[in-house]
């Protein structure tokens, strides 16, 4: 089980480490993994959440 670190998920997905952070706090985003105090991404969880997010069209919006 391969696993990174906040700051290096948001790179993979193109988005800030703060963005990241909120999201969580939001109950939104990626799944993550919690470590003591550390918070760690399964990459297969990040490409998970990815494939989750394909549209065909502007018009699709998931409000949850």
């Amino acid at each position: 089980m391969s696993t990174v670190r906040v700051k290096d998920a948001a790179s993979q997905l193109g988005l800030s480490a703060s963005t990241l952070n909120k999201w969580r706090t939001q109950g939104r985003g990626p799944r993550f993994v919690k470590l003591g105090r550390t918070v760690c991404y399964r990459l297969s969880d990040l490409e998970a959440w990815l494939q989750d997010q394909v549209r065909s069209s502007t018009s699709e919006y998931d409000t949850g």
